[in-house]
């Protein structure tokens, strides 16, 4: 099932119906998830300022997957950008890599 997200409201509360749907309690799930229970609190309200990588690990173990959709007209466009910004990383990566070897 798939659902428009475009307010950080909107994902809270699919993240909260979820987690009630696996019978999970907001202790439980931020327990078991390894963050605090206010923090889950505040991604169920739809805090504006949580941390990405918290609310990605909240939504992994709630086994959600964020996906984006390009409009058609971008879409080669993002592609070649992507492609070449991926290229970038594993240059510099490489690069960092062989000067820590010597």
């Amino acid at each position: 099932m798939k659902f428009e997200i475009d307010s950080p409201e909107k994902l809270g509360t699919i993240i909260r119906a979820s987690r009630k749907a696996m019978g999970l309690r907001q202790d439980d799930a931020a327990g078991s998830i390894g963050v605090s229970e206010n923090f889950l609190g505040k991604v169920e309200r739809g805090g504006e300022t949580v941390q990405w990588g918290k609310l990605f690990q909240v939504m992994k173990e709630l086994g959600l997957i964020v996906t984006v959709e390009v409009p058609e007209q971008l879409s080669l466009s993002t592609q070649n950008h992507l492609q070449h910004l991926r290229n970038k990383s594993a240059h510099s990566s490489k690069s960092t890599t062989a000067h820590e070897a010597e």
